[in-house]
């Protein structure tokens, strides 16, 4: 029996709900899903490797067959490291699909057996991002409707009122 395990990459800063619905909707279709959390110092992220890995354990703790690590270099040689070829990639919108396109199709040239697989969140949860998640709670907003709790206490001790 064949088993397979696909890599949902991102830099997570911080995960959301958006993202928990993509992974709780990827563990009913594949054995395992190794969620990916890229080191990603270009973006300059809010949270650090550490801790964007620990608030995905803990906002995905619920999922027995999901695991969390954090890398970084070439997605296409960590993807081979967790014995696949797939990875997941999440699709908010249209203007999502171009970019996302030109990755599948890099990735692919770089490694010929390469897959991409694409989701879209629930409706509800469509407009989430991290990137809002954290504007919003920069300005003291509330932000418990879109992460977990773990991530909302841990926003909050970073913008405290």
């Amino acid at each position: 029996m064949r088993t397979q395990t696909v890599v949902y990459p991102g830099t997570f800063d911080p995960i959301t709900n958006g993202h928990i619905d993509l992974v709780e909707r990827a563990a009913r279709l594949f054995d395992q899903v190794v969620v990916a959390i890229a080191e990603s110092q270009k973006k300059q992220p809010l949270f650090d490797l550490e801790e964007r890995v620990a608030l995905s354990q803990q906002s995905l703790h619920h999922l027995d067959n999901v695991k969390v690590a954090g890398f970084s270099g070439l997605l296409t040689d960590f993807v081979s490291e967790q014995g696949s070829n797939c990875v997941l990639r999440g699709l908010r919108a249209v203007a999502d699909f171009e970019y996302e396109f030109q990755l599948a199709n890099m990735n692919r040239a770089i490694k010929p057996d390469f897959e991409s697989v694409f989701l879209t969140p629930a409706e509800d949860l469509a407009y989430i991002s991290s990137s809002l998640v954290r504007e919003i709670a920069s300005m003291g907003g509330n932000i418990s409707p879109f992460v977990a709790e773990p991530v909302a206490m841990a926003l909050q001790r970073k913008f405290p009122a």
